[in-house]
């Protein structure tokens, strides 16, 4: 049988307080582009080849591959 130590902490500081409310005003202050209309999630399949080129060129023009796809689809379908 071993002899295991266990140290329990002291008491929390007052910063602690501190650094709580400096994580929630961080937080709140954080700005949240508005949705215009209610999201729903879409998963697909798409072939490895498909993706790996749709991943390139987006990491080229520094773009999101989801607002890539959004964008596309919003061409073919949004102006309906």
């Amino acid at each position: 049988m071993s002899n295991k130590k266990v140290s329990i902490g002291g008491k929390p500081s007052a910063n602690k307080a501190t650094e709580d409310t400096a994580m929630d005003a961080w937080v709140s202050s954080r700005r949240q582009e508005p949705t215009k209309e209610p999201m729903k999630r879409l998963t697909i399949d798409i072939p490895t080849e498909l993706h790996a080129k749709l991943k390139a060129d987006c990491a080229m023009r520094g773009r999101k591959m989801t607002d890539e796809i959004r964008d596309l689809l919003m061409e073919k379908y949004g102006k309906q």
